[in-house]
């Protein structure tokens, strides 16, 4: 039987977005639920601050569908910041504060997959840096072996100074430091993989689920990475 799958909103989304992709994977035999997030409570994350109310919502959600399904482990999905919010969460590192007490989320022997979608597991940005230092410095890597983590990538759009890839170009380039190489149109190949993970490249795919064309999320692209869920 498929496992439970939970999917975590990329930065400033809302889980409406991802309505269209939990019900392909329930289709698929996953029974799916989406963080219910709204943008406004990515508020008080911004500037840097700490992500602990997305993963409050996260956790909350998780333990919701674990007693539901009467299951022990689930598929987590996260689409772009969601990604590297997920791998905080895993971590048995203290991470944000609850009443003035240190909060210890733990939850890798809860996931049994980890697919990223469009994340950038590393960034120059000096806001992001906050969160994602934190990140790679107690969690490089695939580092729970218990976890099947898979990272998806998209070549889509070659970043450059120029009309039309000038958005792309900029974001690469404030994310890796370069800013002419491939990639969703906003997260570059080379951040959303991770050292020991199952790396994928999917090409013609969109970072946005709110784009007008294919994203992570459109059927061909859902084909190929959701085989690797357990």
């Amino acid at each position: 039987m498929s496992l439970p799958t939970v999917i975590l909103p990329g930065f400033l989304e809302s889980a409406e977005a991802y309505y269209s992709l939990e019900k392909s994977l329930q289709n698929l035999g996953f029974p799916t639920v989406t963080v219910p997030l709204q943008r406004r409570d990515w508020i008080n994350t911004l500037g840097g601050r700490a992500v602990t109310p997305i993963l409050k919502q996260l956790s909350c959600t998780v333990e919701h569908i674990l007693l539901q399904k009467g299951a022990s482990k689930i598929n987590l999905i996260g689409h772009s910041a969601g990604g590297w919010i997920s791998r905080i969460y895993l971590g048995e590192v203290p991470y944000g504060k609850s009443n003035l007490k240190l909060l210890t989320w733990k939850a890798y022997p809860k996931v049994a997959t980890l697919v990223t979608l469009g994340t950038p597991h590393f960034s120059l940005e000096r806001w992001t840096r906050r969160n994602l230092d934190f990140v790679n410095d107690n969690y490089p890597g695939a580092f729970h072996e218990q976890v099947d983590y898979i990272c998806v990538a998209g070549k889509t759009i070659f970043g450059k100074r120029k009309f039309g890839n000038w958005l792309a170009y900029s974001s690469y380039k404030l994310t890796c430091g370069n800013g002419n190489t491939w990639g969703d149109g906003i997260t570059p190949i080379e951040a959303a993989h991770l050292e020991g993970a199952r790396n994928l490249v999917i090409e013609d795919v969109m970072h946005s689920p709110r784009s007008s064309k294919a994203w992570y999320g459109s059927p061909q692209s859902l084909a190929i990475w959701s085989q690797h869920l357990a």
